[in-house]
């Protein structure tokens, strides 16, 4: 009694195409806190958990390593 939730509920997440720059595009918007809830359904739609996995780890120490950065900069 479940219906698909959307054209792409039957596509695997290996499957489905999306854009570096649209990946990282989704991580910058959700480390900052602003997303539009529009855009987060194309996200979940379209983009690739795994790719949204590596890029947010990658934004996550460059974040770390720019505020270690500018500790040291400053002291």
């Amino acid at each position: 009694m479940s219906a698909p939730l959307g054209p792409s509920a039957d596509v695997k997440p290996s499957q489905r195409k999306g854009s570096l720059l649209r990946t990282v595009r989704a991580v910058a918007w959700s480390l900052i806190g602003l997303r539009k809830g529009s855009e987060y359904q194309q996200d979940v739609e379209k983009l690739n958990p795994i790719h949204i996995i590596v890029v947010g780890l990658i934004a996550v120490f460059l974040l770390v390593m720019g505020l270690i950065g500018l500790v040291n900069w400053v002291v």
